[in-house]
């Protein structure tokens, strides 16, 4: 089975400085692989990077709707490690908000739904598409093979929830482009594929009320539990060694699916 080697590959991962993609840097350093920590100026990315270690990761600051901030992201990626194999998207914002608050006779902010689509559908697009500029810099390997993009969707792409119109759009956005995508790399040897997580403990979960906690876990099937960062991480990994994946939107959800 032509199972990749994932060691000595470079991976820029952005929303890596906490949960999906806190975990998804902290995996993919452990097998060999270098790693950028691509997030706000604001975020721990930098403790994030230290703590991998120098010869492993560095961070670089980025707002994902940014092309300035993309660019020098790319820029420090070949200054670091001299390429780039693989993309992770992990970064995203979230916001809950009905159509219209009947009681408070107020519509949902524009600014906000539009907000929502800008950095999670198309912060990823932007991403992808600088990020092929240094694809295009790669060898063929004996596969054909040149890079991987990974996306992260939700399930709330399929089945959101109330208050969730602006969310469930930029996802569903992410699983609509993921085959376009493929198609349009797939003569230059670069993949795509799109994880929809489900529940996953992430900071902000992890605020939540021990109530609220208790009664989303016991929502989910098997495991009746919040998937941890890793299992998104070992996704990640399996994809970037399966050269046959691609076009593809993987649920990974302890089989839930969200009522209204």
């Amino acid at each position: 089975m032509p199972i990749r080697n994932v060691k000595g590959l470079v991976a820029l991962v952005t929303g890596a400085a906490s949960g999906l993609g806190r975990g998804t840097v902290e995996r993919l350093a452990k097998q060999g692989m270098k790693v950028v920590v691509a997030d706000l100026p604001s975020s721990k990315g930098a403790e994030v990077a230290s703590h991998l270690g120098a010869d492993n990761a560095i961070f670089t600051p980025v707002n994902v709707t940014s092309e300035e901030d993309v660019r020098k992201a790319l820029e420090e990626t070949k200054k670091a490690f001299g390429k780039l194999d693989v993309v992770v998207n992990c970064a995203g914002v979230a916001i809950a908000a009905k159509v219209y608050n009947f009681n408070k006779r107020r519509c949902h902010d524009l600014a906000d739904f539009n907000r929502i689509l800008s950095v999670n559908a198309g912060g990823t697009f932007n991403v992808i598409r600088l990020a092929c500029e240094l694809f295009a810099e790669n060898k063929l390997d004996d596969q054909k093979q040149r890079g991987v993009v990974i996306n992260t969707a939700s399930i709330a792409a399929f089945d959101g929830q109330m208050g969730q119109a602006a969310y469930g759009a930029s996802k569903g956005a992410i699983v609509s482009m993921t085959l376009p995508l493929a198609r349009d790399l797939a003569a230059d040897g670069v993949r795509v594929v799109t994880i929809a997580p489900g529940l996953f403990q992430t900071p902000l979960l992890a605020m939540l009320p021990d109530k609220v906690r208790l009664f989303m876990q016991s929502t989910v099937p098997n495991p009746s539990r919040f998937g941890d960062p890793d299992e998104y991480a070992a996704m990640v990994q399996h994809i970037i060694e399966n050269p046959y994946l691609n076009g593809e939107v993987i649920r990974l959800d302890g089989a839930l699916r969200m009522q209204p």
